[in-house]
């Protein structure tokens, strides 16, 4: 007999929306404050210490601003799988995604992993799954109008 009256499932479900609850969208102002000292991420990582403030007048930068925060407005709630990635120990992988595409995005595979499996392993794992989805010849269709 358990020692508690909840689950693993309920810890991980409720510290997910604990992690979703301390999102807080900033506002275009709070955002350009930030990115005036920020690097440009591609520049940056050419070596480039070019910040955006640098590169774009106050104007400039209240229209990226705008910008990333529309990007942010219909950003998929991800706490309760970021929550159960950690608790099992994978960590996220940039390097890796399937992305299905029918004149837009369709679907996206993101994919985790324990941090001890080989760049190789992490590879044909990945071909693999694409392999399998390019095999099925299933036909992308556009989704139709309304759908969600």
């Amino acid at each position: 007999m358990p020692d508690h009256p909840y689950t693993d499932t309920d810890l991980r479900a409720e510290a997910g929306l604990a992690l979703s609850a301390l999102v807080h969208l900033p506002t275009v102002e709070e955002i350009a404050a930030s990115l005036r000292d920020s690097y440009v991420p591609h520049l940056h990582a050419d070596g480039d210490e070019a910040t955006w403030g640098n590169l774009l007048g106050q104007e400039g930068l209240t229209e990226a601003a705008r910008q990333i925060r529309e990007l942010m407005i219909p950003a998929a709630p991800v706490g309760e799988w970021a929550v159960n990635l950690g608790a099992d120990g994978l960590q996220p992988s940039t390097e890796h995604a399937i992305t299905l595409n029918a004149g837009q995005p369709i679907a996206r595979i993101h994919f985790a992993f324990e941090p001890g499996m080989s760049e190789e392993m992490r590879t044909l794992l990945v071909e693999g799954i694409g392999d399998a989805i390019n095999e099925a010849g299933a036909e992308l269709e556009q989704p139709e109008a309304g759908r969600g």
